[in-house]
């Protein structure tokens, strides 16, 4: 992962609550083997339309294909993002899109582990400031908010100021762009001698007595 700090970006709005983990990525994109890629299939259903035989094409009025959001780092949505299934998918498909951070009120447990574990910030500010900040951003796509995650803080150039909550350990692992993987090679020097230490003393020798 990636370590964050602090991000500036402008930020897309998604003023809907309880955004479900089949809307963020729809379920027939589960049967893929591979691990990359769902970035292209984020909000598959509400992106494009799919009456059209043979045929894929943009709606035209759905946020995500608004040019003028483009490059946008933060999405900003209502309560219970992330909600439903367990799918680590939904968490792919976000950060592969471009997302490094998802502002809500509220989010769903598994979805939160998810999306840490898979170096997305995720901030929880109350439905008033969540709702302040989707009003400024349909109105100019170009308002850039900056998340700070050291301070745990979102500020814009306005005077917005608001304060978030985050586990310390997640807050760490973010800021050290740690996955799982990545705190076990922490340790990787001991590993490495617990594993010597244990060959010496469970594994014979081919010239050992024993193994004849």
């Amino acid at each position: 992962m990636t370590p964050i700090d602090k991000l500036t970006s402008t930020a897309v709005p998604l003023p809907l609550p309880n955004i479900d983990t089949d809307q963020i990525i729809p379920k027939q994109f589960l049967k893929r083997i591979e691990r990359t890629g769902y970035g292209d299939f984020l909000f598959y259903d509400w992106r494009y339309e799919l009456d059209i035989p043979d045929h894929v094409e943009e709606k035209k009025d759905f946020v995500l294909n608004n040019p003028a959001y483009k490059g946008s780092q933060i999405l900003i949505a209502e309560k219970n993002f992330g909600c439903g299934s367990s799918r680590e998918h939904a968490a792919w498909a976000i950060a592969q899109y471009g997302f490094l951070a998802v502002i809500a009120p509220s989010f769903a447990d598994i979805f939160f582990s998810n999306a840490g574990k898979n170096g997305i910030i995720l901030v929880r500010l109350t439905e008033e400031e969540t709702e302040t900040l989707i009003k400024k951003c349909t109105a100019n796509p170009k308002h850039e908010l900056t998340i700070n995650l050291e301070a745990q803080t979102v500020t814009d150039a306005d005077g917005f100021s608001a304060h978030f909550d985050i586990d310390p350990f997640r807050k760490y692992c973010l800021l050290n762009g740690l996955d799982d993987i990545g705190l076990t090679l922490r340790h990787e020097s001991d590993l490495d001698k617990f594993e010597e230490n244990h060959n010496k003393e469970f594994w014979l020798s081919p010239k050992s007595d024993k193994a004849a």
